[in-house]
C-alpha cells in the first residue's frame, strides 16, 4: 500500500469515527429528555409468554387460590384442564403474542437501521457497455428530538399491558365459568333424581288407584287425574335429563373436550366456603385484570396524544453509508475502493391541509373516551361487588328457610303415608303432600347451586381471593 493510499484510509477511518461520535452525542441528548409519563415497564421481551402451542401444559394451572376454597380436588383438576385446553383462551394467548411483537417493534424505532447490499448494474451507450459492481452498508437513524418515537413506544407498551391484563381476565373468567358449569351439572343431576323420584312415586300411586278403581273405592276421575300427573312427571324427567346432558356438554366444551356428555360430575355439591370476611378493602378491586386493562388503555391514549403533538414538530434524520464500487467484481473487496458518505436531513412540515392537527384532535378524543371507559369500568366493578355481597346474604337466608321447608314437608309426608295406609286420607291428598316435598327439595337444590355460583361471581368481581396476594 502506498503512502497516499495509507493516508486516504486514515482519513476514511477518521470520518467513520466522527460519524459514530455524532450518532452517540445526539443519542445522549435525545435520551436526556424526560418523557412526561410513568417510567416504561421492564423489557418487553421478558414479558412475552412461552409459546402456547408446544404442548397441552403450556398455559399452566389457574394461579388463584379461591378455587381451592370449595374443597373439591376434582374441580381444581377440571379447571386446570380448561386452562390447558380451552380454545378461546388459546386465541387470547395468540393475540397477546401479537401485542408483544408490536411493542417490541415500536421499541426498535429508537435504534438505527442498517442494511447491507451487494449488486451490479449495466450501462449501455453507443460508445460503451459496462457493468459496475458495488457493495454498501447503509445506516439511517431518526433522532427523537421531541419524544414522538418514545411516545409511540410507550403507547405500544401500554397496549401490550392492557392485552396482557385482558388475557389474565380471560383466564379468571374461564376458571369461573368452569366452576359454575361444574355446579350447574351437579344441580341438574340432583334435579333429575328428584324428578325420577316424583315419577316413581306417581307410578305407585297410579297402581293403587287402578286397584281401588277396580274395587269401586276410586272414581274414573281419580284415575284420569293420576295418569295426567304421571305424564307431567315423566315429561319433567325428560326435560331434566336433557338439561343434565346439556350441562355436561357445556362443561366439556369449556375444558376442550368433545361435547359427548360423558364427563363425570359429582352427585353432591362442593362444600360452601366460609363466610365472606367483614370489611373487605376497596383496594382489592384495583387488582381486577379488567380494571388494569382499562387503566393501561388510558395511559396508551395519553401517550398517543403526546405522539400526535410531537408529530407536528420537525424531524432530524442522520444517515451514513460505506461501500465500494468497481467494474471488476473482485475489486469490490479491495479497501482502496471504499466510498464514504454521511448526511443529515432536517424536515419541517409546512402544509399538510390540517392533517396533523386533525390527528391531535382524534388522539385527544380517544383519550377522553378511554378516561370515560375507565370510570365506567370502576362503577361496574363496584356494582358487581355490592350485588354479590348483598346476594350472598339473601341466598344464605333463603337456603335456611328452604331447608326448614324441606324438613317440615318431609315430616308431613311421613305422617300422611301412615294415614294413607290406614285409609284416613285418599291417594290424591297423599300426592299433594308429596308434591310439596318434592317442590321444596327442588327449590333447595337451586338455591344451594345459586349460593356456590354467587360465591364464584364475588371472587370474579374482586379479581381473586379475599386476600390481596399481589405483594
Amino acid at each position: 500500500m502506498t503512502r497516499r493510499d495509507s493516508g486516504q484510509l486514515t482519513v476514511r477511518r477518521m470520518r467513520l469515527l466522527a460519524m459514530v461520535i455524532i450518532f452517540a452525542t445526539v443519542s445522549a441528548c435525545s435520551a436526556g429528555q424526560a418523557y412526561d409519563t410513568q417510567p416504561p415497564p421492564p423489557e418487553v421481551a421478558e414479558q412475552v409468554p412461552e409459546r402456547f402451542y408446544a404442548d397441552t401444559t403450556a398455559l399452566g394451572p389457574v394461579d388463584d387460590g379461591w378455587i381451592t376454597s370449595f374443597d373439591d380436588d376434582v374441580l381444581v383438576t377440571v379447571v386446570n384442564e380448561a386452562m390447558r385446553n380451552n380454545l378461546n383462551l388459546r386465541s387470547a394467548a395468540a393475540q397477546l403474542e401479537a401485542a408483544a411483537a408490536s411493542a417490541r417493534q415500536a421499541g426498535r424505532r429508537l435504534e438505527p437501521v442498517a442494511a447491507l447490499s451487494l449488486g451490479g448494474a449495466t450501462g449501455d451507450t453507443p460508445q460503451l457497455q459496462e457493468t459496475t459492481w458495488g457493495t454498501s452498508l447503509d445506516v439511517a437513524w431518526e433522532v427523537d428530538l421531541w419524544g414522538r418515537i418514545r411516545a409511540g413506544q410507550s403507547a405500544a407498551q401500554a397496549d401490550f399491558q392492557a392485552i396482557q391484563a385482558d388475557f389474565e381476565f380471560a383466564r379468571q373468567s374461564l376458571a369461573a365459568q368452569t366452576a359454575k358449569a361444574w355446579f350447574l351439572a351437579t344441580e341438574a343431576w340432583r334435579q333429575l333424581q328428584i324428578a325420577d323420584t316424583t315419577a316413581a312415586n306417581l307410578r305407585g300411586i297410579l297402581a293403587l288407584t287402578e286397584e281401588r278403581e277396580r274395587v269401586g273405592q276410586a272414581t274414573a276421575q281419580d284415575l284420569s287425574l293420576t295418569r295426567a300427573d304421571l305424564a307431567n312427571a315423566e315429561d319433567a324427567v325428560q326435560a331434566t335429563e336433557s338439561a343434565y346432558q346439556d350441562a355436561r356438554r357445556g362443561l366439556e366444551l369449556l375444558v376442550g373436550r368433545y361435547p359427548a356428555a360423558q364427563i363425570e360430575v359429582p352427585t353432591e355439591f362442593a362444600q360452601m366456603p366460609p363466610r365472606v370476611p367483614a370489611g373487605l378493602p376497596s383496594s382489592l378491586l384495583e387488582r381486577r385484570p379488567d380494571m388494569v386493562a382499562a387503566e393501561r388503555r388510558v395511559a396508551a391514549a395519553f401517550a398517543r396524544t403526546d405522539e400526535a403533538q410531537a408529530a407536528k414538530m420537525p424531524t432530524l434524520a442522520l444517515t451514513g453509508s460505506v461501500g465500494t464500487a468497481s467494474t471488476d467484481l473482485l475489486e469490490t473487496l479491495n479497501p482502496a475502493n471504499l466510498i464514504w458518505e454521511t448526511g443529515a436531513a432536517f424536515v419541517a412540515p409546512l402544509l399538510d391541509q390540517g392533517g396533523r392537527e386533525a390527528q391531535v384532535e382524534i388522539a385527544t378524543a380517544q383519550q377522553e373516551a378511554a378516561v370515560a371507559a375507565y370510570g365506567a369500568a370502576a362503577l361496574t366493578a363496584f356494582s358487581e361487588v355490592e350485588s354479590s355481597l348483598a346476594n350472598e346474604a339473601f341466598l344464605m337466608e333463603r337456603e335456611r328457610l328452604l331447608q326448614t321447608a324441606v324438613d317440615e314437608n318431609l315430616s308431613a309426608v311421613q305422617a300422611a303415608e301412615v294415614q294413607f295406609d290406614v285409609g284416613v286420607i285418599d291417594q290424591l291428598s297423599l300426592h299433594q303432600i308429596q308434591t310439596r316435598l318434592f317442590s321444596s327439595q327442588s327449590a333447595l337444590v337451586r338455591i344451594q347451586s345459586a349460593r356456590l355460583t354467587q360465591r364464584v361471581n364475588l371472587h370474579l368481581a374482586l379479581g381473586g381471593s379475599f386476600e390481596d396476594t399481589s405483594n
